[in-house]
Formats: structure tokens, C-alpha cells, sequence
């Protein structure tokens, strides 16, 4: 997956724009390769794009792959590929991190000629030395400041150091957060952080400033995991006398249970949402909710969600991620969609679904046949794609079917007996519709003395092998004639 290695290569140190003066929103998502794109990653994500979308803004995407050691090509296929099926594109192509190392030692390089920056010839000696005696004294371990002031001359001649910011010491650095409200922090706990590393790479704090600027990024919506962050990077905006984003830090998601989320909870990849047979705009539904609101609303187009959505919405306490609200949530918008947009998304998911084999097979113009056909009574019961596509396997089974133990029983006896009277009386139907077969079934009930389902469960029974399936009489009119009768003779014997 090719992605761009700089943005704006020609922008100087010094900013050339004013992004007080721009009335177009830049947001960007930046995840790490590191594996796939996680459940909490797409509702940042998402929250990123349906700003961008809502003030006619644009959303980038910048894969944060400086730790090389971690990160991977796979990992970063496979992100780009979550947002592409989630249908959160960037607008622009992805820029790597990694790629960017010269333009951030640039920077890092200026801040030291400006003297807001400087060399630190600390050896790892003198740094642990610094945390055990911070330890003794049972204080936060901070750089004492030792090369703040030195002339870099009195280091011996070829020795490696890092480049750390000269932060001021007294006061503190207000960070005004859109969600969290305004967050001080006392500047002697911020500490003269490092810029650059003694190989020349960027840390993590620096690299994300420098990109952020260089990509004209107006707005960084983000996890509250990373508001520490915020203090020592508005710092280097400072240094550089660059506009400061605004900021707006969202709650983590928690499981149900209230602890931090984990896979057990529902912290999974995309992929693994893709295949439990969530349909996209389900999934983002369900999303937009855990930290955002509007009004009462709980189902919510796409549309809906762009024309309402506010960072000044969302909400600060920790939303809980409830697989039973996102089933409840997933079956509205299976029963919601039409007939044909179903069909279509079986087709295309089945090779991500993990039953989508039942949907293989046979040529494709009769698979979609007989989805068109029982659409109306499958999409009913589902809650996902998986369930949709389980409920349409009796549509393709081979004779004689596989009957579940529970099917056996209401066929045993009494049951077999049903089938083989209702047979001929169904072969002789006029018509092959749901009413007049209905109709068929309801006479021999009425005069066996039997209520309608204790007739019907068995014909279901030997017509799909289940004791579940969408109306019995629309399983018999979209099998068809034929293949409805071959199927309860097997049973009727």
C-alpha cells in the first residue's frame, strides 16, 4: 500500500499560513501499524470524518510508523482497508510518519538555532542515575537540566545527544479542550523533553506537532489517552510560533461491566465485526453513540449523523461498548433496508462472512433468485448478516436435507404422519401462493381438530430441517412446487 512520504515539502520552518484566517477544517486520524484497525481506532476515526463532512472540512490520514520495529505493512493494508469498507476514506492519500524523519530533524535543528531547543550530552549513566535519586526522593523522575546551559563545546569531542526542548520552568501551559474543558499543567512537570534522539529519529511528541502543522490540520479529534501529550506539545507549537489546533479529547470506550475495554468486551479489529456480519452503517451507528448524542435519537442514517454531528456534543465520561444494544441496533437496519440493497451485500460480503460458503456453490443468478425471493420473510428475524445468511441455507440444501435434533422430534410420529397427509392435499393446490397454501394447511387443521402451528411445525421441519425459518408458507411458495413436495416425501416416509 503506497503511501505518501511528505506533505507540502516546500513549507518552511515558519508557518505560511494562518489557520486562525482559514475557514476550512483540516482533521486528521493517525493510527499506529502496529495491528489492526481496533474498534476504539474506527470511532475516532469516524469522528474525525463526520466533522470534516459536517463543516464541508476534509479529513486526512497519516500512519504513524515510526516505530519500525512494530509496524508493518500488513497492519497498514489491512487499517486502510477498515476504513475503505467502513466508508471512511481520507481525502487525501495516507502520509507515513516515517518517511517525514528529515522534515522533523529540520525543525528540531531550528528550535536549537533559535535557541528554544538545545544538545544534551546526558549519558545513559547520568540519566539513570537521575531516576534513582528522583526514586530515593519520592518524586517524578525529570531531567535535572544539566546541559540546558552548557556550552556543547565542553562535551568530548564525537559524543551522541539528543535534542530537548528548553521548556520554561515556571508557570503552567493551558491546553483548551473542546470535550475535557480547560487542562493546566504546571510547566516544571513538563520538563526539557526530548525532540530528537541521539540515531536523529523524531520521539513520537515532536513528529506529531511537525506533521500536524506541515498538513495544515485544524482540528485533532482524539482519545483522552493522549490529553498528557497535549501539554508538551503545546509547548513546541509555542517554540515555533505555530497556531495550536483545536483540541478535542474523547473518552476512552469501557466494556459493559464499566472496566477497560478488552477483546472479551468487544475490542476486536474491524475485520472481526466484518465477519460477525455487521453491516457498515450499523457498525457507525453504533459508534457515533458511545460518546456522542443527539437528542433521543437512536437510528441514524449516515446523513443524519453528518448534519448533526458537533464536537461540543460528545460527551466527557467514558461510554460502555453493549454487544446486546449493537444486535438490537444491527436488526433495526437489517429490517430497514430494502430487499435488493440486502441481496447485494451478501453477495459482496460472503467471502468476509463466516457461514458465507452457504452462499457458494451454485451460479450466482440463482443464488440472487432465491435471496430476492425470501428476502421479505429472512431479513425479519436477522440481527446480523451471519443470521441472514444462515436463515437462507435451507434455500440451497441438497436433499435429502440434514434435520437438527430438535426438527427430528416434531417430525417423529405424529409429525410424519402430518407431512404425508398434507402432501397430496398441497400437490393439488391451484394455486402456488402463500394464501392459498395457507389456506390448504388451515382445512386439514380445522378438521383434524389441530391449531394451525401444530400443522405447520412439521411441514417446516421437513422443508428446512429447522424448527426456526421465516413463514412456513413463504418457505413453501419461494422453494417452489417442486422442490417443496420432492422435500416432504423424503420426510413423509
Amino acid at each position: 500500500m503506497e503511501i505518501v512520504g511528505r506533505t507540502r515539502q516546500d513549507r518552511p520552518v515558519h508557518p505560511i499560513t494562518d489557520i486562525s484566517m482559514t475557514d476550512r477544517v483540516v482533521t486528521r486520524f493517525a493510527p499506529s501499524p502496529t495491528g489492526y484497525l481496533h474498534i476504539g481506532g474506527a470511532r475516532t476515526a469516524l469522528f474525525n470524518w463526520l466533522y470534516a463532512r459536517h463543516t464541508g472540512g476534509r479529513m486526512l490520514l497519516r500512519i504513524e510508523d515510526t516505530d519500525r520495529e512494530r509496524s508493518s505493512e500488513a497492519a497498514v493494508t489491512a487499517i486502510i482497508e477498515g476504513l475503505s469498507w467502513l466508508g471512511l476514506e481520507a481525502d487525501e492519500p495516507p502520509i507515513s510518519q516515517f518517511e517525514r524523519a528529515p522534515r522533523h530533524r529540520e525543525v528540531a535543528e531550528a528550535l536549537v538555532a533559535e535557541g528554544k531547543a538545545y544538545k544534551c550530552f546526558a549519558t545513559q549513566a547520568e540519566l539513570e542515575e537521575m531516576r534513582e535519586k528522583a526514586k530515593a526522593e519520592k518524586r517524578p523522575p525529570r531531567y535535572d537540566g544539566r546541559w540546558r546551559d552548557r556550552d556543547p563545546a565542553e562535551a568530548p569531542e564525537g559524543a551522541p545527544y539528543v535534542i530537548r526542548i528548553r521548556a520554561p520552568q515556571n508557570g503552567e501551559t493551558l491546553v483548551r479542550d473542546v470535550v475535557q474543558g480547560d487542562v493546566r499543567f504546571p510547566n516544571r512537570d513538563l520538563d526539557d523533553f526530548v525532540l530528537l534522539r541521539s540515531d536523529g529519529t523524531p520521539t513520537y511528541m515532536h513528529a506529531v506537532v511537525v506533521d500536524d502543522h506541515d498538513m495544515g490540520v485544524t482540528h485533532i479529534v482524539r482519545g483522552d489517552d493522549h490529553l498528557t501529550n497535549a501539554g508538551r506539545q503545546t509547548l513546541i507549537y509555542q517554540a515555533m510560533g505555530w497556531d495550536i489546533p483545536v483540541m478535542a479529547h474523547i473518552p476512552l470506550i469501557h466494556g459493559a461491566d464499566g472496566a477497560k475495554l478488552s477483546k472479551r468486551h468487544g475490542a476486536l479489529g474491524v475485520e472481526a465485526y466484518r465477519e460477525m456480519g455487521y453491516m457498515p452503517k450499523a457498525l457507525l451507528n453504533y459508534l457515533a453513540r458511545l460518546g456522542w448524542s443527539h437528542g433521543d435519537d437512536e437510528i441514524m442514517s449516515m446523513e443524519n449523523m453528518i448534519s448533526w454531528f458537533d464536537t461540543a456534543d460528545i460527551n466527557k465520561g467514558a461510554s460502555r461498548f453493549d454487544f446486546a444494544k449493537l444486535n438490537a441496533l444491527s436488526g433495526h437496519h437489517i429490517r430497514g433496508s430494502s430487499d435488493e440493497e440486502l441481496v447485494e451485500t451478501l453477495m459482496v460480503e460472503r467471502d468476509h462472512l463466516s457461514n458465507g460458503s452457504i452462499l457458494k456453490g451454485r451460479p450466482d443468478a440463482e443464488i440472487r433468485e432465491k435471496l430476492t425471493a425470501a428476502m421479505p420473510g429472512l431479513k425479519e428475524r436477522a440481527k446480523t448478516l451471519v443470521e441472514l445468511c444462515e436463515s437462507s441455507a435451507y434455500l440451497f440444501a441438497e436433499r435429502p436435507l440434514a434435520v437438527e435434533d430438535a426438527a427430528k422430534a416434531l417430525l417423529d410420529g405424529e409429525g410424519r404422519r402430518i407431512v404425508a397427509e398434507l402432501t397430496p392435499r398441497l400437490a393439488a393446490a391451484s394455486e402456488w401462493t402463500p394464501a392459498a397454501l395457507e389456506a390448504v394447511v388451515r382445512e386439514f387443521a380445522e378438521a383434524e381438530g389441530l391449531k394451525l402451528g401444530k400443522a405447520a411445525q412439521p411441514l417446516r421441519a421437513a422443508l428446512t430441517g429447522r424448527t426456526t425459518s421465516p413463514g412456513v408458507f413463504d418457505v413453501l411458495a419461494v422453494l417452489g412446487r417442486e422442490e417443496s413436495l420432492a422435500r416432504l416425501e423424503d420426510q413423509a416416509v
